[in-house]
């Protein structure tokens, strides 16, 4: 029976902070953590983070990813310097780990890692994934997934980030860390389930740019016109921008069915964009030719109404039973950038304060990231610009 236990901390030596997260969430007893999970902002060392938690916790496995910041049990910063750590006691997982998962193979060494969960544990019933949060495919991953595991698996987690730049992100396994990388903890507690929800707070705007020609994950044209060059015109940016100048306005949408929109609280489905070659923009998943994607801007009001409505839905759903432990994605846009820190510290409050038990917050383990993964439609899918809940029950 797996056991969870967090904590969160910002400090500037990577060493120190990894410790103090160990000395909080697991006091002294380190010989009997099985796993550790690490989220850490750009500004840490990530072979200090692995080299650290081995020398401390010798028989535990640990994963690592970059982050534009953290959320714990603590609450939330978003320095160059935050760590969030899971710890969990318990055999019931099963880990696996690549190395090179672009979009272009994003599929083939996804079905690597399913493959691979697979065939060391039974009864796997939730995945937490995380992948680079550059150049990847995230519905082929999605596929390659479910095509071991079925459908009903729920898929969560998230995909690295660095400090909204878009130039590197990084994923850590035991003691290799990666650019592009990717892990997979399958989960196989038998008491244990998941319940996921994402909410985004953007609306769509004006007219929607067409794509025109793409491969893949890769949009050529918009309008008939090269990818790039049409999307910044459309942003009002000039062409010395980079990924960096775009992800915190250029939020694109796709339009949602009537059913998934009143589900998602939202008619659009967000994406971004988090490379660039020549005219050639890098999406989050499969963008086929003919796909209409709209612009879109941020609404306060409606990221505050919907966060307090899923979480209202998750403990409706649950009969409002106290969770073990809560993972959860937030995009780096919804952070400190586009926000006032009073108001994403009242944020993340109203996001945990319905799930505290009698000694407060359940363990908790938040990124910013490049993207999430969340349920929508009873469908594993890709979400961006969200909070992405992952709350576990016994």
């Amino acid at each position: 029976m797996l056991q969870f236990y967090s904590a969160s901390t910002r400090i500037v030596n990577t060493k120190r902070g990894v410790a103090e997260c160990l000395e909080i969430a697991c006091q002294s007893d380190y010989e009997n953590v099985d796993l550790l999970i690490f989220h850490a902002s750009i500004g840490h060392d990530f072979d200090a983070i692995l080299a650290e938690s081995k020398r401390l916790a010798p028989n535990a496995d640990v994963v690592a990813a970059s982050c534009c910041g953290v959320v714990g049990r603590e609450g939330v910063s978003e320095s160059m310097k935050d760590i969030a750590m899971m710890a969990i006691k318990g055999k019931d997982y099963a880990l696996a780990s690549t190395d090179g998962l672009y979009g272009y193979n994003s599929y083939e060494k996804a079905l690597e890692l399913a493959q691979n969960l697979a065939s060391q544990k039974q009864g796997i019933n939730m995945i937490y994934f995380l992948g680079s949060g550059i150049d990847i495919n995230n519905d082929l991953c999605i596929r390659a997934f479910e095509e071991v595991f079925g459908s009903e698996v729920t898929i969560f987690g998230a995909t690295s980030s660095d400090n909204m730049k878009g130039y590197v992100s990084y994923q850590a396994i035991n003691d290799v860390v990666y650019e592009h990388g990717a892990f997979a903890i399958g989960f196989c507690d038998p008491t244990l389930t998941v319940d996921t929800q994402a909410t985004h707070g953007f609306i769509a705007i004006g007219e929607p740019m067409v794509v025109t020609k793409s491969e893949g994950h890769i949009i050529k044209e918009l309008n008939g016109r090269p990818a790039w060059t049409e999307y910044l015109n459309r942003l009002g940016l000039t062409d010395k921008s980079d990924c960096g100048n775009t992800i915190p306005i250029g939020a694109l949408a796709e339009q949602l069915s009537p059913e998934l929109a009143k589900e998602y609280g939202n008619n659009h489905i967000l994406r971004v964009v988090t490379k660039h070659v020549g005219e050639e923009m890098y999406y989050a998943t499969t963008c086929p030719e003919g796909t209409e994607l709209w612009l879109t801007v941020r609404d306060e009001e409606v990221i505050f109404n919907e966060m307090e409505r899923i979480v209202e839905c998750i403990n409706t759903r649950n009969n409002g039973k106290k969770p073990v432990a809560v993972f959860h994605a937030d995009c780096l846009a919804r952070g400190r950038f586009l926000t006032d820190r009073i108001l994403k510290e009242e944020l993340v409050f109203k996001m945990q304060a319905p799930f505290y038990a009698e000694n407060g917050c359940p363990p908790w383990l938040g990124m910013y990231g490049f993207g999430e993964f969340a349920r929508l439609g009873n469908k594993n899918t890709y979400h961006n610009y969200t909070t992405a809940l992952y709350v576990i029950y016994r």
